[in-house]
């Protein structure tokens, strides 16, 4: 295939505008349903594993039908990469699972036909700085078990990130309802405080995020509890499985961005899995 974007679906391999997906599918009219996005490099999907184990768990917490196992779901995404023609072995690969098609209403059948997609899309990874503000509307409940899957419901994630443009900014921070800094719109937060990584912790609703995972794993962050305050010499950056993108300012007060050389020796080593 020679375009930068394609769709699997219920066998069929296409663009995305023209495969269909049914009307009374709960992902679409609910929002019940779960993704990862995984970055391909070098035409490769890293840290595929990781993604489908909280892909897994969020099912699970989510009482979702269990997605498809690797062993499914790993010959599709090597195919998507070898029929995508991605400018140097780029892309973003995107996992849907939907509880799938049902009757009005919020209760769920009895028996779930869940629906499994998956896209493909050109993209490069993004280092760009980025100013920021705190949101005055959004706010991420600790308490919800939705504040800890990635599910379809990115509703509020849009309205900050609209909140944000508005301001004059690139995008929002989100704090939790107990008032404590949470999260980007779409990434987790690091903030580099006297030679050491911090993140706030999973109970103030942040994603797990599988990047974030990776820092805690290898010992290079810790969890921590933070304010909307920046200290003196904090460095500050939002990082997902996409990006990692220094905070040049929070509410119009500047910090001291990291380097791309910098940011790059932190977020490329954890590619490796």
């Amino acid at each position: 295939m020679t375009g930068h974007s394609l769709v699997w679906s219920d066998g069929c391999w296409g663009e995305a505008n023209a495969l269909q997906l049914p009307l009374n599918d709960r992902g679409l009219l609910l929002a019940d349903g779960l993704f990862e996005t995984v970055l391909v490099l070098d035409g490769r999907a890293r840290l595929l594993e990781p993604h489908l184990e909280r892909w897994r768990r969020s099912a699970a917490l989510l009482g979702l039908p269990e997605p498809p196992q690797t062993a499914v779901v790993q010959p599709l995404v090597e195919e998507a990469i070898a029929r995508c023609n991605l400018p140097a072995g780029q892309g973003a690969l995107r996992l849907n699972w939907s509880a799938g098609s049902g009757g009005r209403g919020l209760d769920r059948p009895d028996t779930l036909d869940p629906r499994f997609w998956l896209q493909l899309s050109a993209h490069t990874p993004t280092f760009a700085p980025v100013q920021v503000i705190v949101s005055r509307h959004e706010r991420r409940n600790g308490s919800s078990r939705l504040s800890h899957c990635k599910t379809f419901a990115y509703g509020q994630a849009v309205q900050a990130r609209r909140e944000a443009r508005g301001a004059g900014a690139e995008d929002a921070l989100l704090l939790s309802t107990s008032g404590e800094l949470c999260c980007g719109t779409a990434a987790n937060l690091l903030v580099q405080r006297q030679g050491q990584w911090l993140t706030p912790a999973l109970s103030s609703g942040c994603l797990p995020g599988v990047m974030r995972g990776q820092l805690l794993e290898r010992g290079l962050a810790t969890e921590s509890q933070l304010d909307a305050t920046p200290q003196d010499g904090d460095r500050w950056l939002l990082i997902n499985s996409l990006s990692c993108r220094p905070i040049t300012s929070v509410d119009g007060a500047a910090l001291t961005p990291l380097s791309l050389e910098e940011v790059r020796a932190l977020f490329d080593p954890l590619l490796a899995d």
